[in-house]
């Protein structure tokens, strides 16, 4: 048996998957489809189990898909809507999540849910098959297509739970958050996680319920009494999402996150922030005093135009740029700063 190796050093093995790459053709990024085809092999030569390989398998083929999907729609923002699949339609807070895929439609919007009933069916149901994505999962009961969905080809239906969470968050450009049960809460914490830790660029995170409810107070009560308290978590955090109770507002909160901001990514640990429009070079120094204690040591915020690594993203080549010295340590502080920016 060939050991395999990452680095070409694999002599035969290498010059196969070089020719098979070359044979199929239209490969993009072939360097990083070449480790993939050697992750494969060396998985079938170091695990004899065949569950864990088709876990494996499954993984990668739904993940492809989901990529094919959504790539179409890439340079059209997403809003992922989480909430219970168990809401009547006869509840106020149905009409309150089909209002609001209505609202997010109009306003040029895509609509991504679970793509079952409840909250997901009304919110699909206001977007409209045009603007909806279904993003659903194989269960035994509960969790069929909601007739909104049924034949549209953005609907996936995912056989695990982890990949279909990644896509929800993956292609969302902003998240609103219903009220619901275990796996509501379950996406809000991984949503937050995530935002938390830096492993997923910001965005939006709206919890939306009707007036007068009780359950994301109730939820925030408990965050501040018991993780905040106890130290779990820090003041700085509750930065990242924001409590609404109606859809007005919602649409005001995601609205006002793009309304400088553009994006973001990380160029040899400097973050560099992209913007819809200029801030002007006395406003940089008020940010420089404001936000020191999220720069490193001796680090800086400056204005910038496109860096010689970004040149695989032409379309956005204009738009000015922040190069952020950041300490990557407080995710909730780095919101602030881009609430300040859209506020300028």
């Amino acid at each position: 048996m060939m050991e395999l190796h990452f680095t070409k050093t694999n002599g035969p093995a290498d010059e196969a998957i070089d020719e098979l790459i070359r044979l199929v053709g239209g490969v993009h990024h072939p360097e990083l489809i070449r480790e993939m085809i050697l992750a494969a092999l060396k998985a079938g030569q170091e695990e004899d189990g065949r569950a864990n390989l088709r876990l494996m398998n499954t993984t990668m083929k739904e993940m492809r898909f989901t990529g094919k999907i959504f790539g179409t729609y890439r340079n059209i923002r997403k809003v992922t809507v989480f909430g219970s699949a168990r809401t009547k339609p006869a509840e106020s807070v149905y009409e309150v999540a089909r209002l609001l895929g209505q609202r997010l439609a109009e306003a040029g919007y895509m609509v991504i849910t679970g793509g079952g009933g409840g909250i997901m069916q009304a919110a699909n149901e206001g977007a409209g098959p045009g603007h909806s994505f279904g993003i659903n999962i194989q269960l035994p009961y509960e969790q069929r297509p909601n007739p909104v969905l049924i034949g549209n080809p953005r609907l996936i239906t995912y056989k695990y739970f982890f990949i279909r969470k990644v896509a929800f968050i993956k292609e969302a450009d902003a998240i609103a958050l219903f009220p619901g049960g275990f796996g509501t809460l379950d996406e809000a914490m991984e949503t937050l996680t995530l935002l938390q830790t830096g492993k997923h660029n910001l965005i939006p995170l709206v919890l939306i319920d009707e007036p007068g409810s009780a359950y994301w107070p109730r939820w925030l009560k408990f965050l501040k009494e018991e993780l905040l308290a106890d130290g779990y978590i820090s003041e700085s955090d509750f930065n990242l999402f924001e409590c609404v109770d109606s859809v007005d507002a919602a649409i005001e909160k995601i609205d006002r996150f793009y309304r400088r901001y553009h994006s973001l990514r990380y160029v040899n640990k400097k973050l560099v922030i992209r913007l819809l429009s200029k801030v002007d070079a006395q406003y940089i120094k008020k940010l420089n005093k404001q936000f020191s204690d999220i720069l490193t040591p001796g680090g800086k915020i400056y204005l910038s135009e496109r860096l010689p690594e970004e040149s695989n993203e032409m379309e956005i080549a204009e738009l000015p740029r922040l190069v952020i010295n950041f300490n990557c340590k407080d995710y909730g502080r780095l919101r602030c700063l881009v609430d300040e920016i859209n506020n300028y």
